[in-house]
């Protein structure tokens, strides 16, 4: 009991380290308000219950122990992983780091890898990215999703180079401060791979394995769930190898402790797991242990309503809030076609504004449609915008149907009603309205364009 009162209020202390503690109070005033007269004080919220807990030393060490000595043997060859192990240089070593954990923002990692070494080739250091133009960042982004990611980046690294003297920041607390677009997990995972900084980093594969080490069952995108979480990270974190600890994590939920189907005999900690225990000896005694929650009054468990569930094992964990689904979306787009001056065909493209879905890239012309509209309302719809385009008519029966294409964006579910449209002679349209520029397929493949552009 007492080792465990120690572990807990070092857990509180390290809550206050990690960046999100209250600020002190003022010099010379209480640190609580004393309650009027003849008033009970106020009751502190309870701490969790010790089973939601690292709460012994002994088993903090054991599991850093195993962790790591598993990731040593098992971690997969990355190329951002290799640069942070032989860079000498801590700004360039930095940086490495900090392109590879934005790509990786909801990216799958097989995907990452090539855009990756292309990037790195082409934009070695802050200064490199810094001197790129946006369309350039876009065109190597085009495919990568979330393209806003590759303009926040860019700007960063200009702030860097124009701000910081070129210098990164080297600790969680400022990276996330300094640098536009770095939050607390990637501030953490940079200052703890790059700079050896003792501090969680805390992303979905993180939540997973927490949750399932200690049965937090409660939503684990609430805000009392992502303090815990946080806490127990900056508790976890060894000191030593701070970085590979944090990607060991990592790690353990992309390659065994997945979404569904998890490779429990394969996992390096599951005897630190609460989760794997209630699902090879079944629910809690019913006399609870003296570790144990309360019945229906802790916030960490499962709520009553959905209770564990023997079927699911310890894919009971984590519980997320369901999503909302993606709302519906139908745009015509129009493929215009011109014999160039070598005899290959050109489309036209034109740019997208600079804020915005797809901010910046090049696309097809393409108009926002209602989700009510007949096929040829449609089609005189997309006639009236090119002929306001174009300056000149343009008979909706001219527009050849092609098809249908449908992407899904995060929150979108768009539709895509392509029309072709061929041409005779040039079109110059107005500069003012948005840059155009006739291109053949293979400079249309080589442009900032989206994976949904390519599609149509």
């Amino acid at each position: 009991a007492r080792a465990r009162a120690a572990a807990a209020a070092a857990l509180r202390r390290s809550g206050r380290g990690s960046g999100r503690g209250r600020a002190a109070p003022p010099r010379g005033r209480s640190r609580e308000r004393a309650p009027p007269r003849g008033e009970a004080p106020a009751a502190a919220p309870a701490p969790p219950p010790a089973r939601h807990l690292f709460s012994e030393p002994a088993e903090v060490e054991a599991l850093r122990r195993n962790l790591l000595a598993w990731y040593d043997r098992c971690k997969r060859d990355l190329p951002w992983r290799a640069l942070a192990a032989t860079e000498p240089d801590a700004d360039r070593r930095g940086y490495a780091v900090w392109v590879s954990e934005i790509m990786l923002q909801q990216t799958q990692v097989a995907t990452v890898i090539d855009y990756y070494n292309r990037w790195m080739q082409k934009w070695p250091t802050l200064q490199a990215l810094a001197r790129a133009s946006l369309e350039e960042v876009n065109e190597l982004w085009a495919g990568l999703g979330y393209y806003s990611r590759g303009k926040r980046l860019q700007e960063a690294a200009r702030k860097v180079v124009s701000e910081l003297a070129g210098r990164m920041p080297r600790t969680a607390e400022e990276l996330q401060k300094l640098l536009p677009g770095v939050g607390r997990y990637t501030a953490g995972a940079i200052a703890s791979i790059s700079y050896g900084q003792a501090t969680g980093a805390v992303d979905g594969n993180v939540v997973r394995v927490l949750c399932r080490l200690r049965c937090i069952g409660a939503d684990s995108s609430s805000p009392a769930v992502v303090d815990r979480l946080w806490d127990m990270a900056n508790v976890l974190v060894d000191r030593s190898r701070p970085g590979d600890f944090n990607q060991a994590l990592m790690e353990l939920g992309a390659t065994v402790c997945v979404p569904k189907a998890p490779l429990c005999g394969e996992c390096p900690v599951k005897q630190h797991c609460q989760a794997w225990r209630r699902k090879l000896f079944g629910k809690p005694p019913p006399v609870p242990d003296v570790e144990d929650c309360g019945v229906g009054d802790c916030p960490l468990c499962l709520p009553a309503t959905e209770p564990w569930d023997s079927s699911l094992g310890v894919t009971n964990f984590p519980r997320k809030a369901a999503k909302k689904p993606p709302r519906a979306m139908r745009t015509a787009t129009c493929v215009l076609e011109r014999r160039g001056c070598h005899g290959a065909p050109e489309y036209l493209i034109v740019q997208r504004p600079s804020s915005g879905l797809l901010a910046g890239l090049w696309e097809f012309p393409s108009l926002p449609l209602a989700q009510d509209l007949q096929e040829e309302e449609e089609r005189e719809q997309l006639a009236d915008h090119l002929q306001a385009w174009m300056g000149r008519p343009v008979a909706a029966k001219g527009l050849q149907f092609i098809g249908e294409v449908i992407h899904i964006f995060s929150h979108i579910h768009q539709t895509y009603v392509v029309y072709s449209l061929h041409l005779d002679g040039d079109v110059t349209l107005d500069p003012a309205l948005s840059p155009s520029r006739w291109v053949t397929e293979d400079e249309f493949l080589a442009s900032a364009v989206s994976t949904a552009m390519k599609k149509v």
